[in-house]
């Protein structure tokens, strides 16, 4: 006795409506392109936009190592428009600011000219603008520390060749000023270098051939030719050395060594080492939230005035 199989009926899937296509295709292609980008903005939610936005709240309160004492509104604020430390921590950072930012983007522009002509061994000069990069800062301010000693610094040995006494380079705003400037504009000259160097690369090599017929020189193709074509990258440099002067915090904290007052007189404490002082060593977290958005306050006005200062070199040059 034999039995039959019966095969089983195929199912039939249906084919998605064209309708349905549609729709598929458009979230896709409209869609994708945020999904692709939302872990970025989560992240940033989470460990940039929150803290942003709950120091903006204890800044309202008094709050100290007891704990929450209660809203007091723009207290912190009023006393912070008061304080000759909050002040003096100003003056402190703008000046470091000028010194560290100005001959950094100029050294860089130059050195960045010289990389891109062709000498001997040009990789290992290259490589040699990241070494600043790659080092450690505690490192740095070792040997910066042994550089500006009073007593046995290089610097001042150097000072003695031409009779120039001793200098005490934290006791004075100028000459800690310069110290910390010079560690600064040493740890970052060769980063914005090699921004300007690849910049400076995309540049149509047409452009040099025809200056060189019309007899023009290196120092004027450098002028004419090389400066307003990497304008957007010298943009992105000043922009990105003016939110690292105005967070300025390391270098001084490690000349001075590790002491957050920068100095007997205050005369390199920034407004970053301010802050840290008043929030984690008096424990006043409300009032060292207000500084904290203050630096916040300060360094978007600063970008604001790149970008209009940016906008106007653009359209000056159509």
């Amino acid at each position: 006795m034999t039995a039959t199989l019966t095969p089983r009926p195929v199912r039939q899937v249906a084919a998605p409506a064209a309708g349905q296509r549609a729709w598929l295709n458009r979230l896709d292609l409209h869609g994708s392109p945020y999904f692709f980008i939302a872990p970025f903005f989560i992240l940033f939610s989470l460990f940039g936009l929150f803290p942003l936005a709950y120091t903006a709240w204890v800044s309202l309160r008094s709050w100290d190592l007891t704990g929450d004492a209660g809203f007091v509104g723009l207290a912190n604020y009023s006393r912070l428009m008061g304080d000759p430390d909050f002040w003096n921590a100003m003056v402190n950072t703008l000046g470091l600011f000028v010194l560290s930012t100005v001959p950094q983007l100029f050294f860089a522009l130059i050195i960045a000219g010289l990389l891109n002509r062709p000498i001997r061994a040009l990789m290992v000069f290259r490589l040699g603008v990241l070494a600043p990069i790659v080092t450690s800062v505690a490192a740095v301010a070792i040997v910066f520390g042994q550089l500006y000693g009073r007593d046995a610094g290089l610097v001042n040995g150097l000072l003695g060749l031409v009779d120039v006494g001793p200098i005490d380079w934290q006791a004075s705003k100028g000459s800690s000023w310069f110290a910390v400037a010079s560690m600064v504009n040493w740890r970052w000259t060769g980063y914005n270098a090699l921004i300007y160097l690849a910049a400076i690369q995309a540049i149509p090599r047409e452009l040099y051939e025809a200056a060189q017929l019309d007899g023009a020189g290196a120092i004027r193709q450098f002028r004419a030719i090389t400066v307003p074509l990497i304008r957007p990258a010298l943009i992105f440099t000043i922009v990105m050395s003016t939110i690292g002067g105005m967070q300025l915090f390391t270098e001084p904290l490690l000349f001075g060594q590790g002491d957050i007052s920068g100095g007997s007189l205050r005369q390199f404490q920034t407004i970053a080492m301010y802050m840290f002082e008043q929030s984690f060593q008096n424990f006043d977290y409300g009032y060292g939230s207000a500084i904290a958005w203050m630096i916040f306050l300060l360094t978007v006005l600063a970008g604001i005035v790149n970008a209009l200062i940016a906008r106007r070199l653009k359209g000056g040059t159509r």
